[in-house]
């Protein structure tokens, strides 16, 4: 026992320090439920928060393999309602932990709920802002009397951190995906070695918005964006594009695809080194469907001035702003943006992240990017982390900074 609350007390210390570290309420939120699930065990952390201009609670930050962001009830309904009304927490397991029980509907989720743990997050004297949810105990057991006073304690410490900063959750609008991935896996095989990469992916991609995907090097984020790109192709699963079956398309197929749906930034660029940044752009525009112009979108990355030159002529940075240019120069549904910052510098970087940030929140282009640069999350519509092959959490920024207010 006394081990157990060393546990506790210092995941209370953890949580502080997530809090005070992170000005960016979603990351703070996203920071303390890894550190929730971690330390008491359990298989979903989710966090609920109310959103005033609609009277609903709504799922800001979910620690799990699937995403439930967004996910909104009344703030009367189920378990979480009932938590939310009373302020009282509630430990259910068995009969009285089914899905219904879990959001107050049964067709929302398809999460098989064995126990759950619910506290509201208030600060003392106060109304609460919403609650914090743990689901399935990773032993199998019931949650613990301590479980819920560790619970009750740090989504106090929440709530305290919500009301210094004044935050307000928007709801967001969640329309029809352009790109879902269901179930996906990805093995390689080496002899008679089998290295399973991807552990069984379920993603939405929606249009318009600016998703960034978190991992460290070998967690199977360049697999997931090469299945994405049609550069690879999945083991096991299915991937629909814009509501159709893509799981085993044809080489015509993947062809126009590669083509016609999707724009590509590399983290080395690419490009042509005999052809000007003009003529790296037309050569691209001649086999696209509906092109940009690409003196527009050199103007778009601010190039105009280096039309003529030559990639060994250009910088680093101004490479990659052609590359940039280059997708939009596709005028694609869907831009793939590897590690497009890697090789830069800071300054560079925050130049490179304001074009994309351009494109997306001025010409509604949708960008998936992928990183190890947590602090490029921050100004992202939607966070999905990946460890060792699945998905570990997802995050909505509710308020994503401006590519000029990150700093690393």
């Amino acid at each position: 026992m006394v081990k157990m609350n060393e546990r506790y007390k210092q995941a209370i210390w953890d949580f502080t320090e997530a809090l005070q570290a992170e000005n960016q309420m979603e990351s703070a939120l996203s920071a303390c439920m890894e550190i929730m699930k971690r330390t008491i065990g359990c298989e979903v952390g989710l966090v609920w928060l109310l959103n005033e201009e609609s009277g609903r609670l709504m799922v800001v930050t979910c620690a799990s393999a699937a995403d439930f962001t967004g996910i909104t009830v009344e703030k009367s309904r189920g378990a979480v309602g009932h938590v939310f009304e009373t302020s009282e927490s509630l430990s259910l397991s068995g009969e009285f932990g089914e899905t219904s029980t879990l959001y107050g509907t049964e067709d929302i989720t398809g999460i098989k709920v064995k126990s759950q743990l619910i506290s509201a997050l208030k600060t003392p004297g106060g109304q609460p802002f919403g609650c914090m949810q743990l689901i399935n105990k990773d032993d199998g057991s019931k949650f613990s009397a301590e479980d819920i006073r560790l619970a009750e304690s740090l989504s106090m410490l929440i709530a305290l951190d919500i009301d210094d900063k004044n935050y307000k959750v928007k709801l967001p609008e969640k329309p029809e995906p352009i790109v879902s991935l269901r179930g996906v896996k990805k093995d390689f095989t080496s002899g008679e070695e089998t290295v399973h990469v991807l552990k069984g992916i379920d993603l939405d991609i929606y249009p318009g918005e600016f998703l960034v995907v978190l991992g460290e090097s070998g967690c199977g984020k360049t697999t997931m964006m090469n299945i994405i790109g049609g550069m690879d192709s999945l083991t096991e699963g299915s991937i629909t594009i814009d509501g159709t079956d893509f799981s085993h398309p044809s080489d015509k197929q993947l062809t126009e695809y590669r083509r016609d749906y999707i724009g590509y930034i590399f983290q080395s660029y690419h490009l042509m080194p005999n052809l000007s940044a003009l003529e790296n752009l037309e050569f691209i525009a001649e086999i696209s469907k509906e092109p940009v112009q690409p003196q527009k979108a050199l103007e778009m990355v601010g190039l105009s001035d280096r039309a003529g030159n030559f990639p060994s002529q250009m910088s680093g940075g101004q490479q990659q702003r052609v590359s940039i240019a280059r997708a939009i120069t596709k005028n694609p549904k869907l831009i793939l943006a590897d590690e497009p910052t890697a090789a830069l510098d800071y300054e560079t970087s925050i130049e490179v992240l304001s074009i994309v940030e351009d494109i997306v929140r001025n010409h509604a282009k949708t960008v998936m990017m992928i990183t190890h640069n947590p602090e490029i999350a921050k100004m992202a519509d939607r966070v999905v982390k990946l460890r060792n092959g699945v998905i570990s959490g997802i995050r909505i920024n509710i308020n994503p900074l401006s590519a000029k207010e990150l700093s690393w």
